[in-house]
């Protein structure tokens, strides 16, 4: 009969090897949202913990903001906004609903007052986001792309689109906004609702970032064959999700790892460019409403203080055993790893790095215990090294 490790021991896994010539995905950043109608505007002292990349910072790189429907409250968002791109961020923005005399009302189900844009005024709601981009443009925020509308198939509360008619302002409209155009933002990757953009070369052409929500969306439906083959070109954006709730505290452990393993799936398996929070800070989002960095946001930070835009995403084992999740990055000289343990033993990890010749590699961990904290350097011989996954942690790998 086999010897019981002792308590505490850490269990050896399969090797993960990591091959930076075998490049996937360009990554755009990390990021979430700031809606100042909804909640108040981030603090400058928070504006600094979300966008900065400094100790105890999130090193976000993409912020999220809306097309007001009042033109009277685009200023709102300005301050954040223009914050964020001096750290660097990117800045993309999006509708809920089009400027009232634009919209009519009809029945939907059982919804008798839906909400949806007059098929005459397709051309004003284009004019309507390329004025936003303008203004903000005029106020020192590039924007880097706008939508066309937030979540269209989930719009009890706001506007409803239907693929057709998504695919028709593709198509005839947004080629005149001023600015890349992301579409179609369905609440949950729901495939019907983007098949027809990318099987219209119109609609297509016009379309240079196709974005996705992910509520509930299950990890077998993260892969999309059809854009694989239709979207190059395009850029793959997730552009809001909360997860795995709203309900819960955002520093209860160990559910926070869902995020890591999440930000994982993400990337690796639908192959994202950018992974977008929903508010930045929240209750159970990435920064407490006290401003500092919850265990949520610390699993995010694994990712966004390191993989930073223009980063590629490259080749690694990313399942070497089960609840042991691994993803790998290269940005210049540097190789990112970030490696996820959601089981309930350490592991000993051994990692193997293709034609690599770091001499060692820098570390930061959280557990239940610890935030991003950094940890002593690993020598590196060969390409090879071995490092302990503590149970329930995440750890972020840096080569010197």
């Amino acid at each position: 009969m086999a010897a019981t490790p002792a308590v505490g021991a850490s269990a050896a896994a399969a090797q993960v090897t990591v091959d930076p010539s075998a490049e996937r995905q360009t990554i755009r950043g990390f990021g979430g949202m700031n809606h100042t109608l909804w909640i108040s505007d981030l603090t400058p002292a928070q504006r600094d913990t979300a966008f900065g990349n400094g100790e105890g910072r999130l090193g976000l790189s993409v912020l999220r903001i809306p097309v007001h429907e009042n033109r009277a409250d685009w200023s709102r968002e300005v301050a954040t906004a223009r914050r964020a791109v001096e750290y660097g961020a990117t800045v993309i923005a999006s509708p809920w609903n089009p400027p009232a005399q634009m919209v009519e009302t009809f029945v939907h189900g059982d919804q008798s007052n839906a909400r949806r844009l007059r098929y005459d005024m397709y051309g004003a709601y284009a004019q309507h986001l390329d004025d936003f981009y303008r203004f903000m443009r005029d106020n020192g925020v590039n924007l880097y792309a706008i939508s066309v509308q937030n979540e269209p198939d989930y719009a009890h509360d706001w506007t409803w689109w239907t693929p057709s008619e998504m695919v028709r302002f593709l198509r005839d409209n947004a080629g005149s906004i001023g600015t890349k155009v992301i579409a179609p933002e369905s609440f949950q990757y729901v495939k019907s609702f983007s098949d027809p953009i990318l099987n219209d070369a119109g609609a297509l052409a016009n379309l240079d970032i196709l974005g996705a929500h992910l509520y509930g969306t299950p990890f077998q439906n993260f892969p999309y064959p059809l854009f694989k083959e239709r979207g190059r070109g395009k850029e793959l954006w997730m552009t809001e999700v909360y997860h795995p709730n709203s309900s819960d505290s955002a520093d209860l452990w160990p559910q926070a790892l869902d995020v890591g393993e999440h930000i994982h799936r993400a990337l690796v398996d639908a192959e994202f460019q950018a992974y977008v929070w929903w508010y930045i800070r929240r209750s159970y989002g990435p920064m407490r409403e006290d401003g500092r960095i919850s265990k949520r946001g610390a699993n995010m930070a694994h990712f966004s203080k390191f993989v930073r835009p223009g980063y590629v995403r490259i080749d690694a084992t990313s399942n070497p055993q089960s609840n042991l999740y691994v993803s790998a990055y290269k940005g210049g000289s540097k190789v990112v790893i970030v490696a996820i343990n959601k089981g309930t033993s350490a592991v000993s990890q051994p990692f193997t790095l293709v034609n690599n010749t770091s001499s060692s590699v820098s570390s930061w961990l959280t557990d239940a215990s610890r935030n991003l904290e950094p940890r002593g350097a690993i020598n590196v011989s060969n390409g090879s090294f071995t490092s302990e996954l503590p149970a329930r942690s995440v750890t972020t790998f840096v080569t010197g």
